[in-house]
C-alpha cells in the first residue's frame, strides 16, 4: 500500500512540473495568408500565468523565403542562372532587420489590452534567415482577474507596412497566485 502512495505521489508530481511550462496550439489569424514568418509554437512560463508574478512568452518562428511570389521567383532564376548571372542566394536571404509587435489581448472577447514593443528588443537583431525566437517577459498586474485570455500578435517589418506574420492563442492565469503571496 505504502509503495502505491509513494507512486502516485510522484505521478502527481511530475504533472504538476511538467505543467509549469507549456507549449500552447497557435493558430494563424488568416489560414490563408503567405506569411513570410512562419510560427511553430510558444512556450508560456510558469503555465498558468501566475498574477503578480513574472510570466515569459516565448515564440519560436522562421524567416525565409516561404510566400508564393518569392518561391516562384526563385525557381525561376535557378532554372535560368547561367543564362542570367543572377545571384539567385541574394533572393533568399529574408532578414528581418527591425520591426514591431503589436499584441492584442481578449477576457471573454472583451478586448483589455494594447501594445507595441520593438521586435530588436524582444530579439536580436537583424533576425537572420532561419529559426529564432521572440520572448517577452512581463508581470501582470496583481488585480488580474483568473481565467483564460485570447492573445493576438501581429509581427510587422521596419517600415510598419507588411505584415510577416500574426498569430492568436490562448493562455490561463492561475486563481492562487497574487501580489498579496509574495
Amino acid at each position: 500500500m505504502a509503495t502505491i502512495k509513494f507512486k502516485l505521489a510522484i505521478v502527481l508530481s511530475l504533472c504538476l512540473i511538467v505543467d509549469l511550462a507549456r507549449a500552447t496550439d497557435v493558430k494563424y489569424c488568416d489560414k490563408n495568408a503567405d506569411y513570410d514568418v512562419k510560427v511553430h509554437g510558444v512556450d508560456i512560463s510558469p503555465y498558468p500565468v501566475a498574477r503578480g508574478r513574472e510570466a515569459t512568452f516565448s515564440i519560436s518562428a522562421t524567416t525565409a523565403c516561404f510566400s508564393k511570389y518569392c518561391l516562384f521567383f526563385l525557381s525561376t532564376c535557378y532554372s535560368n542562372f547561367d543564362a542570367s548571372g543572377v545571384d539567385c542566394a541574394f533572393y533568399t536571404d529574408k532578414a528581418i532587420s527591425g520591426g514591431k509587435l503589436v499584441i492584442d489581448v481578449s477576457y471573454f472577447g472583451w478586448h483589455i489590452h494594447s501594445e507595441t514593443h520593438d521586435l530588436c528588443d524582444e530579439t536580436s537583431c537583424p533576425v537572420s534567415t532561419g529559426d529564432f525566437v521572440v520572448a517577452h517577459s512581463q508581470v501582470l498586474p496583481g488585480f488580474t482577474p483568473p481565467g483564460t485570455y485570447s492573445l493576438k500578435m501581429k509581427m510587422y517589418d521596419a517600415t510598419k507596412k507588411q505584415v510577416l506574420t500574426c498569430i492568436t492563442f490562448d493562455f490561463s492565469i492561475g486563481f492562487a497566485s497574487s501580489v498579496a503571496d509574495s
